[in-house]
């Protein structure tokens, strides 16, 4: 099997919603017409990957924080699915993707015994850069690619999480944590039925100045 390519990111704070009166439907003469108010029922953050070459989503991972810890479990979840595979993991430069915990975890399933050092002391563990240098050396089975700052828009899972947006969560009514999860959950299954790569378009020209 080829190396596995994904972009990896999260999406944070999805809201369920519920609005406090049923939606009228479009009736003739007349637009569908929606409550405006709506009660919080707390929210959801989201973790997956879009596998580049065959436009899936990989392994969500919903739970109610993205913390550091959160974000290593999830990369071992993936992982799991080929343990001995090539990983390419395209991501963003947030510091839980240059975590202490994720080196660790690259550094035990690529088998390197290597001391790793102190975080911020010495060592691989010692600063975002070092750890970030570690996390992405192409040597490694398990590597991290991260994206320029302030260049979201060229991980394509940010053009997955738009469709998700537009699909499954603007217009939902959601009377429960539980609800919003399973439409997410759903959603997904059912994208990936018919899930095709994006075209990608951009032709890296410097902008004008």
């Amino acid at each position: 099997m080829g190396a596995h390519i994904v972009s990896c990111d999260e999406m944070t704070g999805i809201q369920a919603l519920e609005r406090v009166a049923p939606t009228q439907p479009m009736a003739p003469g007349h637009v569908e017409r929606r409550e405006f108010e709506y009660v919080r029922h707390g929210t959801l953050s989201l973790t997956c990957n879009f596998d580049v070459a065959t436009g899936q989503v990989l392994c969500p991972s919903l739970g109610p924080t993205r913390t550091e810890a959160d974000f290593a479990a999830h990369i071992a979840q993936t992982l799991d699915m080929d343990p001995d595979g090539v990983w390419l993991f395209v991501a963003d430069q947030l510091n839980t993707h240059q975590s202490e915990s994720l080196v660790r975890l690259v550094a035990e399933r690529c088998g390197i015994t290597d001391d790793l050092g102190e975080k911020g002391r010495s060592g691989v563990l010692q600063s975002m850069a070092t750890r970030a240098a570690f996390l992405s050396d192409p040597t490694h089975r398990i590597q991290f690619v991260y994206t320029p700052k302030h260049t979201s828009w060229l991980n394509q899972i940010e053009l997955w999480f738009s469709i998700l947006v537009r699909r499954a969560l603007k217009r939902g009514n959601f009377p429960s944590l539980e609800a919003l999860r399973e439409r997410i959950l759903a959603f997904i299954d059912y994208y990936n039925q018919t899930a095709k790569p994006f075209r990608w378009t951009y032709k890296g020209r410097p902008l004008m100045i």
